[in-house]
């Protein structure tokens, strides 16, 4: 009997405050969430290639590279390593990546038809076609640049930089922006 009221006690407490606190859509992870550009670099491909007396390896064959967070895949990546004076693992400081290039972050997903990474630097260059998909936002380009310290991105109408003389065609980013409460919707 005690146990009954105490349970209907809880009940018209918990109740309001359940009701006030409906299910609201998760929050989406801020951009480029979770990257570490710290961590080591991991390469599966179907064939790599070292030529050690010039620091570079071409790795071809459905190339999977994965630091942390951040995943790149294309049909080939083209590697520049350095090796310490005194000898030692190799490091990577830039990926040249060709053909149906995909970055793939906790909060992003970007194709294109190539990227290079400037591991250093922290800048992920993408050029062609580029689409970027956000938690259902979309938006279209031909040259988008992330900057991993600063997390953010830039996004050009053309691989210049530049705007398209009228008439022309293409010259300008296009974007579709997926509000949180909204289910976005295939085209």
């Amino acid at each position: 009997m005690i146990q009954a009221r105490l349970l209907a006690l809880l009940v018209l407490t918990v109740a309001p405050v359940a009701a006030q606190n409906s299910p609201r859509p998760a929050p989406r992870p801020p951009a480029l969430a979770g990257l570490d550009t710290g961590a080591p670099i991991d390469v599966a491909a179907g064939r790599i290639e070292i030529f050690d007396a010039d620091n570079q390896a071409v790795f071809t064959g459905a190339v999977v590279i994965r630091q942390g967070g951040l995943t790149l895949s294309a049909d080939r990546v083209h590697a520049l390593y350095s090796r310490p004076a005194g000898g030692g693992d190799p490091a990577i400081e830039r990926l040249d990546a060709r053909g149906n290039v995909r970055l793939v972050t906790p909060s992003e997903t970007a194709t294109s038809s190539s990227a290079l990474y400037d591991v250093d630097g922290k800048l992920i260059t993408m050029a062609g076609n580029v689409r970027l998909n956000r938690g259902g936002s979309v938006s279209n380009g031909e040259r988008l640049v992330v900057n991993l310290a600063a997390r953010n991105a830039t996004f050009n109408a053309r691989a210049g930089g530049t705007t398209a003389r009228a008439g022309t065609g293409g010259g300008q980013v296009t974007a579709r922006f997926v509000p949180k409460t909204s289910t976005p919707k295939q085209p």
